[in-house]
């Protein structure tokens, strides 16, 4: 996998569709289960999907609506650009 090839804007769309509406919620929690979704759905490795997901979310494609670091919004969900 090379990161630079990757169409980010269709991974996340993929991710919003796999994940469905108001999902997924809390910061790690949702990381962990967009890794998975893209260890599923596209056979990268963990370690690469992870890579993936820390690069849609510095890319601004990922932004967690919440402050990760407040216990008072760790049930916060996560916003998909998907274009």
């Amino acid at each position: 996998m090379i990161p630079e090839d990757l169409d980010l804007a269709a991974l996340s769309r993929d991710l919003h569709r796999a994940l469905g509406p108001g999902e997924p919620v809390g910061y790690l929690r949702g990381k962990a289960k967009m890794r998975d979704a893209l260890v599923d759905l596209h056979g990268f490795s963990q370690l690469e999907a992870e890579s993936v997901v820390d690069t849609l979310e510095l890319q601004g494609y990922l932004h967690f609506l919440g402050d990760p670091r407040a216990p008072s919004e760790a049930e916060s969900r996560w916003d998909f650009r998907t274009g």
